[in-house]
């Protein structure tokens, strides 16, 4: 987001901030541009100006635009989060990254064990494929019983279709 000509129309958004003539070797000038006052704002309260500058002086001015970003991100964090800041954030990631890691673990656990287990007992030739979440079952060679035998004498139809009903 460097801009370097942000110096000729309109002071950046350090020199504003600092009530100043923004010159044209300006350090601040290519990294807070006059839109994003703000940016320099919070990182003007958290490091102050003159350490920023000092810092981007020091580093190669290709480093110097991730340099800013990454003070803007931790210096807006420490502005929301004043005891832990960026790290605090890190934290709660971290943690959430290995409570996610144990759960996918345990669920593919569930899945190895259905996965390779049969039910006992069971000669029809079902077995499991599922999770945690639930079972799902595969047949592998019977169908399941049909409608009629189970709930009415009739040979032919739905149950609850009176086309091939005698009684009526």
């Amino acid at each position: 987001m460097a801009s370097s000509s942000s110096f000729s129309n309109s002071p950046c958004a350090a020199c504003k901030f600092l009530r100043r003539k923004c010159l044209p070797g300006c350090i601040f000038a290519p990294y807070f541009p006059p839109e994003e006052p703000q940016k320099f704002a919070n990182v003007h309260k958290i490091f102050g100006a003159s350490n920023v500058s000092k810092l981007l002086n020091e580093i190669q001015p290709h480093q110097r635009e991730d340099a800013v970003n990454s003070l803007a991100y931790e210096a807006e964090a420490r502005l929301k989060d004043p005891v832990y800041g960026c790290v605090g954030a890190i934290s709660v990631l971290q943690r959430q990254v290995l409570r996610l890691q144990k759960e996918l673990d345990a669920t593919n656990a569930d899945i190895m064990k259905y996965a390779t287990n049969t039910f006992p007992g069971n000669n029809s030739g079902v077995r499991a494929a599922g999770s945690s979440f639930g079972q799902i079952y595969e047949y592998d060679q019977y169908p399941p019983p049909s409608w009629n035998n189970s709930f009415s004498s009739s040979s032919a139809g739905h149950p609850y279709d009176t086309a091939g009903d005698n009684n009526t």
